[in-house]
């Protein structure tokens, strides 16, 4: 029911107006744009202009490449920042020209989350110089006047989320609490080769790949998820990833330069004797593997890090400090450490043990 009243409202919105403005996220343009949506305001004859909003968040030079490949007229704004917003408000203009009305009436419609309401509230500003009911529309709805001609539905249409894998991925549903967490990390996966593959590069590393699930599996291997066995855990590389994806952590374009920590990757036979056994408890592996982990001890970063049932087990190697050490773990893996032990006399290492 909530759907049919949600598409309904949506139509609504779209018959009342001249201009249909579909706000979209400029960081994932097709995982919030709407082909269904865009097809009903064409078909009813509306003017449809997309809208890209924190286009602050994306380089320049992609912007360009993707309003020129685009059929609709295409404007990327950044709301928040007050940029291209008077860019919108002259387009809109230029638009209702081509409409033989009086009073031309503008709509915004898109996904939750996509700022929509940021926007109106910024075409409101002090341009808003009237308002007026709307007949027959829902109670309550107004037009705001931004000039004589261009008027504004003072209330977006928010387009519903049919599909759950959709919804995962929008970070409407937690990544946490997914019980099939694969299905949406893959189709997330298509999604980002469709749009800019580079990204999976710049951030894991990887150039060759059969499909997505052995992207997803590559993934696994350099998080270090590996179930009893050496086997890479799907389920849980898939909600790491998901994750990364709802928190922002990982976007389809890196701003600048990352800084990213160098080490060399080490401790692999000592990690799958720590497996095999199930150690999480820092004292009593550092007890049973101190000898062979002192050959380790240097000015070179090593790091290593394997799943060990419930947890993470991660050893570094090459501070001088202790809690330097703890640190570079918690950037690396990107979780609290729960419990830790130190080793080493000038250099240091540290074996820790974090929630997987």
């Amino acid at each position: 029911m909530k759907q049919k009243k949600a598409w309904r409202v949506v139509k609504e919105v779209i018959n009342e107006a001249d201009i249909v403005v579909e706000v979209v996220d400029a960081r994932d343009p097709i995982g919030t744009r709407n082909k269904k949506l865009e097809k009903m305001i064409i078909e009813r004859g509306k003017k449809l202009l997309i809208v890209m909003n924190k286009a602050d968040l994306v380089p320049k030079e992609w912007a360009e490449e993707y309003k020129k490949k685009s059929k609709i007229p295409v404007i990327f704004i950044s709301a928040r920042e007050r940029k291209g917003t008077g860019i919108l408000r002259k387009e809109l203009k230029k638009i209702a020209k081509e409409i033989n009305k009086e009073k031309v009436k503008v709509a915004l419609i898109g996904y939750p989350n996509v700022g929509k309401s940021t926007i109106i509230n910024v075409l409101k500003g002090k341009h808003a110089v009237g308002t007026a009911p709307i007949p027959g529309y829902t109670k309550g709805k107004q037009l705001i006047r931004l000039t004589k001609r261009l008027w504004l539905l003072d209330t977006p249409g928010v387009v519903p989320i049919d599909d759950f894998d959709e919804l995962v991925i929008k970070g409407g549903f937690p990544a946490d609490k997914i019980r099939d967490p694969v299905s949406p990390a893959l189709k997330l996966i298509r999604r980002i080769l469709e749009t800019r593959k580079e990204a999976l590069t710049e951030k894991f590393g990887i150039r060759e790949f059969k499909n997505e699930e052995d992207i997803l599996r590559k993934i696994g291997e350099r998080r270090g998820l590996f179930r009893e066995g050496g086997e890479v855990d799907i389920e849980e590389t898939a909600r790491w990833f998901l994750r990364e994806w709802q928190t922002g952590r990982f976007t389809l374009f890196s701003l600048g330069p990352e800084k990213k920590e160098e080490y060399i990757q080490s401790f692999d036979e000592i990690l799958e004797k720590i497996q095999k056994e199930g150690l999480t408890e820092p004292r009593i592996i550092l007890w049973k593997f101190e000898e062979e982990l002192w050959e380790y001890l240097g000015k070179e970063k090593r790091f290593g890090m394997i799943k060990v049932g419930d947890f993470i087990v991660a050893i570094a190697t090459g501070f001088k400090k202790c809690p330097n050490a703890v640190k570079f773990v918690e950037k690396i893996t990107e979780k609290n450490v729960l419990t830790s032990e130190c080793f080493g006399k000038k250099w240091k290492g540290v074996v820790a043990v974090l929630e997987a």
